[in-house]
């Protein structure tokens, strides 16, 4: 049985209890993070705090907790050596709803807990995925890691039951992202092309490293939005996220990316990213 952390304290999974008036639970106002676990360690925390601090300041949360300590002593209480670690904090539970926070702050409620995952033996990694195109129906503010993440499960749920992996988003003839995941293509010239980060799309800490390698390896890249007709006519496409580390993807709405396979810049970056995070 997983142990999990709640309020402080590390407890067995069927012992945490959330209040019915958390106000995550009755409003969603609440933030995460999730980060890769190589190796018995988290990775990239410098960027996951920094976005956490952004997503608090958007929620209205504050909080203080020592997430680093929490989380290694979690990895090692679970013997976690590969998989995904998940941190949520909330605008804590008044004695009673109201849409408005109380006049006297109340504790934010706070968990972590861990996930086993194959993250560098995927298999979806070696086929690619299969995405469909979906109107992109979400809240404005998307730069914030919340909990509002009802639209992303429709979604996930009606790309399933098409017989796709999962969705990308279209708002105004563009696509922003994917459900989960920050979505790339490599386009006829060579250049890696991602949305920009803006209230638009959540800024991935995933995404900042693949550009980065990007770079280093001489791959161009050009920040901006890209529409469905040019991920049709890419060279690649793949998306980037802490849980899929870099994930190709070979078809849209059925049709065929480039060859209809994984691309082999897109495995170079997932290739490089991986020993990135293996070696810290």
């Amino acid at each position: 049985m997983r142990t999990v952390w709640l309020n402080g304290e590390f407890v067995p999974e069927t012992e945490a209890k959330v209040p019915i008036f958390d106000r995550a639970l009755l409003f969603g106002q609440g933030v995460y993070e999730v980060t890769p676990v190589l190796d018995g360690h988290f990775c990239n925390w410098p960027h996951h705090a920094a976005r956490l601090e952004r997503s608090k300041a958007t929620a209205r949360i504050a909080d203080d907790t020592d997430w680093p300590t929490v989380l290694n002593e979690l990895i090692e209480r679970n013997s976690l050596a590969e998989g995904r670690i998940y941190l949520q904090i909330t605008g804590g539970a008044p004695a009673d709803r109201d849409f408005l926070s109380p006049a006297e702050p109340v504790s934010p409620t706070r968990f972590a807990f861990t996930q086993q995952a194959a993250l560098i033996a995927n298999p979806m990694a070696e086929t690619g995925m299969r995405v469909m195109l979906q109107p992109d129906g979400r809240w404005a503010i998307r730069s914030a890691k919340t909990t509002q993440l009802l639209y992303a499960v429709l979604a996930k749920e009606a790309a399933r039951e098409a017989g796709y992996d999962d969705a990308w988003l279209v708002e105004n003839g563009v696509i922003t992202e994917a459900t989960s995941a920050n979505a790339h293509i490599i386009d006829a010239r060579g250049v890696l092309v991602s949305h920009p980060v803006d209230h638009g799309v959540l800024p991935g800490v995933t995404r900042l490293s693949v550009i980065d390698l990007a770079r280093e390896i001489g791959i161009e890249v050009e920040e901006r939005p890209f529409t469905p007709a040019e991920l049709l006519a890419a060279r690649e496409a793949f998306i980037s996220s802490a849980g899929a580390l870099v994930m190709p993807v070979v078809s849209v709405d059925g049709a065929p990316i480039g060859n209809g396979g994984p691309g082999v810049q897109t495995a170079e970056l997932r290739r490089r990213y991986i020993a990135r995070l293996s070696a810290r």
